[in-house]
């Protein structure tokens, strides 16, 4: 079993308040003060829980910079009081940190033996039709073959 530090405890709080902010300030309509509120708590979470160095090499690394830019630059633009952009710019900066992870996740998804005889009944029908269209760049190819193998057309 993982240990966890006292420390660690308060950094999952932390981000655990920052989460519970950034919620209840979009359920408010945007409001600008409780998703400030929750940004800042939520990014100092992960120094207390990982600490400063490997949070640094995280947000820092190349292949994630421009996702880190766009995530810490919404930050800053929801600080200043315009959450509808800063909150976009936050969720696309989010959307381009996790791209690779994204990848492996629907890569390993669709090699998976249990799930791809599962996963069929629970697409609605008309997904696949216009899916291949909608597919970001970062999916691998192999994926609307793989809903056209299960019948979907």
């Amino acid at each position: 079993m993982i240990s966890i530090s006292e420390w660690q405890k308060f950094g999952l709080g932390i981000v655990g308040f920052g989460i519970f902010f950034i919620l209840l300030g979009i359920l408010l309509y945007f409001d600008p003060v409780l998703l400030a509120f929750g940004n800042i708590l939520f990014l100092c979470g992960p120094p207390i829980i990982i600490g400063l160095k490997k949070t640094f090499w995280f947000f820092f690394q190349r292949q994630k910079l421009k996702g880190s830019t766009f995530c810490l630059g919404g930050v800053i633009i929801v600080i200043l009081r315009w959450p509808i952009l800063g909150m976009t710019l936050e969720f696309y900066g989010s959307f381009k940190k996790w791209e690779v992870f994204f990848s492996l996740f629907f890569s390993f998804l669709s090699f998976s033996l249990s799930l791809s005889s599962f996963l069929p009944s629970f697409l609605p029908s008309f997904l696949p039709s216009f899916l291949p269209s909608f597919l970001p760049s970062f999916l691998p190819s192999f994926l609307p073959s793989f809903f056209l193998t299960y019948g979907f057309q």
